[in-house]
């Protein structure tokens, strides 16, 4: 008898082996800050910013949470019709462990908590996420693109350069069209070199993705608004807080959240993010060395942060949705 106390424990620490070692490291990255930069002197640049800075960040990244729920219960109106709040939870708890857990692996939480929570089939749900991750990647280099190219066209730069560089991006803009366009074409050679038994699954994958034209307009002009969105309030806290130019911004924001969809992320984003944030900024002209280079540490370091606070926020607020399916 004396035995289960402890059976009970070391089963409790092994279900929830991932969640403390998270915590531990968010310690161990706070402890870091402390002795790296002090904590009094990272905070100190939002006192500087203004609260009412930090707030409208805050906000703007909580409504690209929404937005994307959006798009998911868009994307399946019949299974998740009516049900919003639930949606929204989900979301968020997806969103959060992508976050806390390294190597993506909380991707794998999303077609899972799709199958419990509206019946989904996990080929379907995994098939459209999927495709919006391709959308999420293409909008979001789209977004940081937008830095480059106004970098482009600053003051000395050649105006010929300039058009050509947004004719660029305009380009690579619409690419997801062309390849929405082309869907069947694939579909058709994947059921050539795919075996009989594997109809069904293929069968499945095509149910994931957009149904209609109009169906993957919305879904991407969302995915688009989103990650511009994001994209800007980041870059703007960038430049707010560590003094970059628009371009650098940009490229600092664009390289925080690619640290994010890469293999390489760590548990929280510990040490990767930041890491992302900088390499991304010095790449677009932020400098490397000095004064600066100390600046956009503090203020990649902030940028994170930001982000962490605010899914957690996102998440707290969501437990607030409607429970369940009922």
């Amino acid at each position: 008898m004396k035995n289960y106390p402890v059976a009970s424990r070391k089963a409790w620490v092994i279900r929830n082996a991932m969640t403390l070692l998270t915590l531990a490291i968010v310690v161990l990255y706070a402890l870091f800050i402390q002795w790296v930069w002090g904590w009094g002197s990272v905070l100190a640049l939002w006192e500087e910013a203004g609260l009412g800075s930090a707030i409208i960040a805050l906000l703007a990244l909580l409504g690209t949470y929404v937005l994307r729920t959006w798009r998911i219960y868009d994307y399946f109106p019949r299974e998740t019709g009516g049900h919003f709040g639930t949606l929204l939870r989900l979301v968020q708890v997806h969103n959060l462990l992508n976050i806390m857990l390294p190597f993506r692996s909380g991707e794998a939480s999303f077609p899972l908590l799709m199958k419990r929570e509206f019946d989904l089939p996990l080929a379907r749900g995994t098939a459209a996420l999927f495709v919006m991750r391709l959308f999420d990647l293409h909008a979001l280099l789209a977004a940081a693109g937008i830095g480059l190219v106004l970098d482009t066209g600053g003051p000395g730069n050649n105006r010929v350069g300039a058009v050509w560089a947004w004719a660029l991006w305009a380009a690579f803009l619409i690419l997801p069209a062309a390849g929405f366009a082309l869907r069947g074409t694939g579909l058709r050679l994947a059921r050539k070199v795919m075996p009989t038994k594997a109809e069904k699954l293929l069968a499945e994958v095509e149910a994931g993705l957009p149904v209609d034209a109009n169906a993957f307009m919305r879904a991407w002009g969302a995915t688009l608004v989103n990650w511009f969105t994001k994209i800007a309030v980041l870059a703007w806290v960038l430049c707010l807080l560590g003094g970059l130019p628009v371009g650098a911004g940009f490229g600092g924001a664009l390289g925080g959240e690619l640290s994010s969809v890469l293999p390489v992320h760590a548990p929280a984003g510990v040490g990767t993010y930041p890491a992302g944030i900088s390499a991304g900024a010095i790449a677009f002209g932020a400098a490397a060395s000095g004064d600066a280079f100390a600046a956009l540490g503090r203020a990649a370091v902030n940028t994170h942060l930001l982000v962490i606070v605010s899914s957690m926020i996102g998440t707290a607020l969501s437990l607030f949705a409607t429970r369940g399916r009922g």
